[in-house]
């Protein structure tokens, strides 16, 4: 029967598209003297970023159609898949650098219930492989395109805030991504933040528009050592918001291996990665209570910022922390690997880093009013716990008064 049904499907599937003929000239030459995009990277100088063309068929399969963005890492690409024939993202890693781990969380985030409601909501992979070069291979992740991202929505908007109306049904596919990632895939994602939250397009347009500019007007670009650097493009705004997708799982790690390892963005670190005592699920919690602080309040909950000049540092996070939540628990000092640095052995802080004094979450809150302040101070308080195993988990927070009123 199966025999049968893999050649039925062969026999009605589509031919694959014909490669899209795109401009060779028309587009702008950036001058030599602006750095451009990557360029501003130490892996651009030693050569390390895969040199994508608009128009060049890749692996036989995905024509590049235009720049999306790039990172330290990579770059990434709206393309074609000639053979599905649908519009895919291509994120091409630098030269040599090993990413078998992180497709593996790939896998493991496809393997959850197909019938949770978060899957959804967590972007996965539609492939993974290896692009052969002569200098070094380079990895490349297909994925479904997606529009911008929440920090691009707080850009966006003029006092950098999310209105309620906007953020609570958001906050409600995240925390559905997050009880399908703890839960059903045992991952922890550990660097949740606006610019790793985006939307799903719905308004599918926009990408053919993307494309039909990309032909009208060629990307700005520049030739560096014989190569072309190009300019990104953005989507058009669409007719249609998508739903919230959690991405980027390249620092996941599984949850049930216990570890004390430092992670998460500087002021998100929850207290038990500061103290390096050990952490799992509830790091991801904590992380998204000092998120939430940002979308709607417009600004940092812990900044971090030693009086010594030096920028960020653990000693002022943690003091932050206990002007807001009082001092932590013995026990859990007793248990960090680093907590000798700050405390005394019966949990007295001896840092020379003095605590603040007359704050907390109410007073910090002057954008909420009313009974809807007192509810979002405890839906906060629900993740903000100095002991992870006080936080609420995903689950308990999708039933929180606030995020439902």
């Amino acid at each position: 029967m199966a025999s049968i049904i893999t050649w039925l499907t062969k026999l009605f599937r589509r031919s694959p598209s014909p490669p899209t003929i795109f401009p060779s000239d028309g587009y702008e030459t950036v001058p030599p003297s602006e750095i451009l995009e990557e360029e501003r990277f130490e892996r651009f100088e030693q050569g390390q970023y895969y040199p994508a063309n608009i128009g060049e068929v890749i692996s036989s399969r995905y024509q590049v159609v235009g720049k999306l963005g790039f990172g330290t890492t990579s770059t990434v690409w709206l393309a074609r898949d000639l053979e599905d024939h649908r519009y895919v993202t291509l994120k091409i890693y630098t030269r040599d650098d090993e990413y078998q781990e992180e497709f593996e969380i790939y896998k493991q985030l496809s393997q959850g219930s197909s019938r949770h409601p978060g899957r959804a909501h967590i972007r996965k992979a539609l492939d993974y492989f290896t692009i052969p070069c002569a200098e070094g291979n380079h990895s490349c992740l297909v994925q479904i395109p997606t529009w911008e991202s929440f920090g691009d929505l707080l850009y966006r908007n003029p006092d950098h805030r999310f209105p309620e109306y906007l953020l609570k049904p958001a906050l409600i596919q995240i925390f559905l991504a997050l009880d399908y990632l703890h839960n059903e895939c045992k991952l922890v994602h550990t660097d949740i933040k606006a610019d790793n939250i985006l939307q799903d397009i719905e308004d599918k347009s926009i990408l053919e528009s993307f494309k039909q500019a990309e032909l009208r007007a060629p990307s700005p670009r520049k030739i560096v050592n014989g190569l072309s650097v190009y300019a990104s493009r953005q989507f058009d705004l669409p007719k249609i918001f998508g739903r919230a997708v959690l991405s980027d799982f390249g620092s996941a790690v599984k949850g049930d291996e216990r570890r004390n390892h430092d992670a998460q963005p500087n002021v998100y670190r929850s207290p038990e990665v500061m103290l390096m005592t050990d952490w799992s699920y509830p790091v991801d919690i904590w992380n998204v209570g000092a998120m939430v602080w940002d979308l709607l309040v417009g600004k940092h909950l812990f900044y971090g910022n030693d009086p010594d000049g030096k920028g960020y540092s653990t000693r002022a996070h943690l003091a932050e922390v206990m002007g807001l939540l009082g001092p932590p628990p013995l026990d859990m000092v007793q248990q960090g690997k680093r907590s000798d640095e700050f405390f005394t052995s019966d949990g007295k802080w001896k840092q020379d880093l003095e605590i603040p004094t007359g704050v907390s979450l109410e007073e910090s809150g002057e954008f909420i009013d009313g009974q809807n302040k007192e509810m979002f101070m405890a839906f906060m308080r629900g993740m903000l716990q100095w002991r992870p195993e006080d936080r609420k988990t995903a689950k308990e927070l999708l039933q929180d008064p606030w995020l439902n009123s």
